[in-house]
């Protein structure tokens, strides 16, 4: 179930399901809603989407209110998450998914959100969208690569290859507007070959791994995995991580796996990384693209948990084909 793409003139409703708004600053929030005015959407709040306790979140019952309401209401065309964190999956009981299923809409975010964006798949079919935060729209600065592809992604039809952007950074934005620091990106890097079609679920990896075993965790059958992690991350967190996954039924028919782009500090570098790949029998004959831009680092691609894409190692192509 794909929802109607954003148009000029609709309205976009902000809300904080993981960490509260009262934690972005005045100036990101003005970027924030110049960006999406000069797209022509017209973005709004919920009621409680500052509201913050001792965790920086709201009470589960506020931010169930407005995960609710967004869906709710006839106007709102969009959703688009405040920022990540680490408690979204305490919603997951209380959601009507019933609501959601009969108001599909645009729901965009990452990071924490994972679980929401997975279970709202897993217990609806309706597609959602892996990409910036609202806080990521407050970015001053190399922003231009995200901004295109979530137009790409959200407010036009036409499939779209998911090109490396040309730099990139993992420097403390937010800390200092002015100040910021880009690498020269060596793009995409191959650790096993192949071309493959399916469907897509994933997100952050160790988010994902919460909804194992679950009502809310969706199928990997015929699934291609796109997985990314923060920089709490490293070679022994993300080797069980991946594992866990791995032992999940049905991983045996995933046909592809696409991974994000690690930070720095995790210290999970390319040649780590393909080592362990290289150690997993599971993963011998499936094609396997690393480096790619989503997940924690910025620039970062929209892309839609549920849509479809086209994986050729050959060309080192991503093409999201049904979004």
């Amino acid at each position: 179930m794909i929802p109607e793409r954003l148009n000029a003139g609709d309205e976009v409703r902000v809300i904080s399901p993981s960490k509260s708004m009262s934690l972005i600053s005045r100036e990101a929030k003005q970027i924030a809603n110049k960006r999406f005015e000069d797209m022509g959407l017209e973005i709004s709040f919920s009621d409680n989407v500052s509201e913050s306790n001792k965790f920086n979140s709201s009470s589960i019952k506020s931010r169930i209110n407005d995960l609710h309401e967004a869906f709710e209401d006839k106007n709102v065309k969009g959703i688009i998450t405040t920022i990540g964190g680490f408690n979204s999956s305490q919603l997951l009981k209380y959601i009507d998914f019933d609501l959601i299923k009969n108001n599909p809409k645009v729901f965009c975010g990452y990071s924490d959100i994972t679980a929401l964006q997975n279970a709202i798949l897993a217990k609806t079919g309706l597609v959602t969208y892996s990409g910036p935060h609202y806080s990521t729209f407050g970015m001053k600065k190399g922003f231009d690569y995200t901004l295109d592809y979530f137009k790409k992604c959200l407010m036009e039809n036409s499939p779209f290859d998911i090109v490396a952007s040309k730099e990139w950074s993992d420097d403390s934005w937010f800390l200092n507007q002015e100040k910021r620091k880009f690498v020269k990106n060596s793009g995409y890097q191959v650790f096993s070959n192949g071309d493959a079609k399916g469907e897509i679920v994933g997100g952050n990896l160790c988010t994902l791994n919460l909804l194992q075993g679950t009502e809310f965790m969706p199928s990997l059958k015929n699934k291609i995995l796109f997985i990314e992690d923060d920089e709490e991350t490293n070679l022994n967190t993300f080797d069980r991580d991946l594992q866990s996954l791995i032992h999940q039924p049905d991983f045996e028919s995933v046909k592809a796996m696409v991974i994000g782009r690690f930070q720095n500090a995790s210290e999970m570098n390319l040649s780590l990384l393909k080592k362990n790949i290289s150690t997993k029998k599971e993963l011998k004959n499936i094609p396997i693209i690393a480096n790619v831009d989503f997940g924690h680092t910025s620039p970062m691609v929209t892309f839609p948990i549920g849509g479809k894409a086209v994986i050729s190692t050959k060309n080192k192509k991503i093409e999201i084909i049904k979004h």
